[in-house]
């Protein structure tokens, strides 16, 4: 789907302190780890999964490459400590490896890697790997001061990371064991989502690090020795960079970004099921079995194929002409209809953690908060909605949260009580003209032009801001995910989905120095909030947090959530084992599970 993705980040409370209580036994148990059950017979064949973008990255964790296709890419071609399972659980995987939480006072988690782990080339995973992933995650030696452009100013930052730094900034540098398979974390203080960290697509992911080394010019000892010399960063006391850290990170930040498949095969090394075989640009990429993975998810088909299919009929055309197996449409207009006229597929529907938003930004012009507030008073969520998403849930509905969706009950209708939504039910011309009291602002509006749902957005939008005195630039494009850590816009329209655990959207998106922020927003209660929410253990006390910043991000006119998003998948009757995922992992989530019947030739 043509979303941003979280990075350490959750969609809602309610999800994700549920699922992660109902886990953290499971993660700290000991034992396993090797792939006793024989491996499945692999038929000779191939699933055929459409996607609305297309690869931009083998790197998914940087605020460019931050698209959901490159991180269900990195999921097929790698492994980790843990996967979230369609009933939002996490479920290690101990065929790479065990995370156990040794201790609560200080919060310390020991990571032991599986001996059988190993990258594509054969290089064993090992903690080098790790602390790669701790460096560019934790932010740990960033001495850096921004300005309210996002703009370094002073100091300097290493990593670029989409995500937020919380929690493993909370931490010192890491222990290593001799033999280079365990690594130790200690929390200066308590974080619920110790056992995310590693998980998934995350900021911390474990990219081969002795390919970064290379093409960074340094040895494995001489960046242990960087780490281990180098104090931690103080904003008001920059130092001169570590030339070692800087060259790791400048390798990191855009070393893996793509536009066909290179010529070097070190930049998309895989330790998963899975390895990139083929891509022909704007068409498909076609991943094959890694036959030096030795874990547990052993596919039992022999490719897996993504094409690139932007335009959600286009999709539903493809499947119902044998092109694809597999959809997952950003489903619109009469998506659903289609697929219900359609023989031998079966079709899986559910609300997805996702939601279309417009966002205001808060520089220039728009820093008024009045052209801002005006501009929300203008949006036509409602038309909207009966739009895009009637024809899919005739139950649909507004959403009026950026904390909270619809789908979780009570805790949105609490926040929606006491937010300042009911501000902006209807359309309000009038008002906007009053409060821009004859001005006449530039409203530059980012979006997808291949995604219909945005399409119909803008054009909704245009229409009632420009009676209101807006002069409308039409800017959507197809880089818009690009484009959005850039000033070229005034208004962006897309969308949040997320994996469904943890608690990290808040300081993500909506704290002042988050790897998200977009929009240039800076409210300090949010940011203290962006602090604790990672330290609260009361699922009760996250959820009160969540409404506040709800709360203090309408009094900012930070911009309109517009609906949450519903779910459609469809494949053919000739593929097995699929499911419905509400998260940003979509139906890849259990890949080497799926079965395939052999083609006709």
């Amino acid at each position: 789907m043509s979303e941003k993705t979280w990075r350490k980040r959750a969609l809602a409370a309610g999800v994700g302190v549920s699922a992660l209580t109902l886990v953290l036994a499971a993660c700290s148990a000991p034992g396993g780890g090797d792939n006793e059950e024989s491996a499945p017979e692999v038929v000779d064949t191939q699933i055929i999964l459409a996607e609305t973008n297309e690869t931009t990255s083998f790197n998914p964790a940087t605020p460019q490459s931050n698209l959901d296709i490159n991180g269900k890419l990195w999921y097929a071609t790698h492994e980790t400590f843990a996967y979230i399972n369609d009933q939002m659980e996490v479920v290690p995987n101990e065929s790479f490896g065990t995370m156990e939480k040794v201790s609560d006072d200080p919060l310390t988690v020991t990571y032991t890697l599986n001996e059988n782990a190993q990258w594509s080339d054969g290089t064993p995973v090992t903690t080098d790997d790790l602390l790669l992933g701790w460096a560019s995650g934790s932010g740990y030696y960033d001495d850096a001061t921004l300005d309210d452009e996002g703009t370094v100013t002073g100091g300097t930052q290493y990593f670029t990371i989409a995500g937020s730094t919380s929690g493993l900034s909370d931490t010192e540098v890491p222990e290593v064991s001799e033999d280079k398979k365990s690594l130790t974390l200690v929390y200066d203080v308590p974080y619920v989502d110790w056992n995310l960290q590693w998980l998934f697509d995350q900021d911390a992911n474990p990219l081969p690090f002795h390919v970064v080394a290379e093409k960074a010019g340094v040895t494995s000892e001489e960046f242990m020795e960087a780490l281990t010399s180098t104090p931690r960063g103080n904003p008001d006391a920059p130092v001169e960079p570590n030339a070692t850290i800087k060259a790791v990170a400048d390798v990191w930040n855009t070393g893996f970004d793509v536009t066909s498949l290179p010529d070097d095969e070190s930049l998309y090394l895989s330790n998963g099921p899975f390895i990139v075989d083929s891509w022909e640009p704007t068409q498909s990429m076609t991943l094959k079995i890694n036959e030096n993975y030795k874990g547990d998810r052993d596919p039992a088909y022999s490719n897996l194929v993504f094409r690139f299919v932007g335009d959600s009929q286009a999709q539903v055309t493809a499947l119902q002409n044998g092109e694809v197996d597999i959809i997952n449409p950003q489903a619109g207009g009469d998506t659903l209809q289609l697929l219900e006229s359609i023989d031998g597929i079966e079709i899986l529907t559910g609300p997805q953690l996702s939601y279309d938003h417009v966002d205001l930004s808060h520089r220039g012009e728009w820093a008024d908060p009045a052209v801002r507030e005006a501009f929300m008073k203008i949006i036509p969520r409602q038309q909207i909605v009966d739009t895009v998403v009637k024809p899919i849930n005739p139950d649909a509905s507004v959403l009026n949260s950026q904390t909270f969706v619809t789908s979780q009950g009570a805790p949105y209708e609490k926040t929606v009580e006491t937010n300042g939504s009911d501000a902006y039910a209807e359309v309000d011309v009038e008002g906007a003209k009053e409060l821009l009291a004859g001005r006449t602002p530039t409203a530059r509006i980012l979006y997808n032009i291949n995604n219909p749902n945005r399409v119909a957005a803008f054009e909704a939008i245009q229409a009632t801001a420009t009676e209101a005195g807006f002069k409308v630039e039409d800017i959507g494009r197809e880089d818009w995910s690009a484009q959005l850590s850039s000033d070229i816009y005034d208004v962006s329209i897309f969308g949040w989905i997320s994996p469904g655990v943890g608690n990290e959207d808040i300081p993500q998106i909506f704290a002042s120095d988050g790897g998200s922020n977009f929009t240039g927003v800076s409210i300090p209660e949010v940011d203290e909030l962006a602090a604790q929410i990672q330290q609260m253990t009361d699922p009760a006390d996250v959820e009160e947090a969540r409404i506040k910043v709800d709360q203090l991000l309408f009094e900012d006119f930070y911009g309109l959530p517009i609906f949450q998003s519903p779910g459609v998948e469809a494949h053919t009757d000739r593929i097995s084992g699929v499911t419905f995922m509400a998260n940003q992992t979509g139906p890849i989530w259990n890949f080497w599970e799926w079965t395939a019947e052999e083609t006709a030739e």
